[in-house]
């Protein structure tokens, strides 16, 4: 299945995950506020923890001008917040385990691992305005890095 990617302009998917600890966290509500929700494959992976571990050392910077990061993967709220809890991280972690919101988002689709073709999370970032509308959209993105592309992009 091949989803659409999202462009700046678009209106985001709107959508309701379960965190961390179990509670509900809606797009909706943070409109009025800049939002970068960035996709990753799996919670205590190498390189999703090292991205994630960026995000945290960056989170203060990114909140100063005015953006809420939420990490989102196919992982459950259990395995989210031994990940949250072993690495001291400091933001939302959301759960799409049926990737109804990877899909939405263009962040799962084909992937290629060792001569392998199989479904899976693409590692991506989408970046969104106070009114739910896409500011920028990275794709097939590095873990190592990333985040200081995005501060680079957002004059963060």
């Amino acid at each position: 299945m091949t989803n659409t990617r999202l462009a700046p302009g678009d209106e985001a998917p709107d959508f309701t995950l379960k965190n961390q600890d179990g509670d509900d966290v809606s797009l909706h509500d943070l409109r009025g506020g800049r939002v970068i929700l960035y996709f990753y494959p799996a919670a205590m992976t190498p390189g999703c923890t090292t991205q994630a571990c960026d995000f945290r050392d960056n989170l203060s910077g990114l909140q100063s001008a005015g953006y809420t990061v939420l990490g989102v993967s196919p992982d459950s709220p259990t395995k989210l917040s031994e990940f949250r809890e072993r690495d001291g991280l400091t933001f939302d972690l959301l759960s799409d385990e049926d990737h109804a919101v990877l899909e939405a988002y263009a962040a799962w689709g084909e992937k290629k691992n060792y001569g392998k073709t199989y479904e899976g999370v693409i590692r991506s970032t989408v970046i969104l305005d106070e009114d739910g509308r896409v500011e920028h959209a990275l794709y097939n993105v590095k873990a190592t890095g990333h985040v200081e592309r995005i501060r680079t992009l957002i004059g963060a």
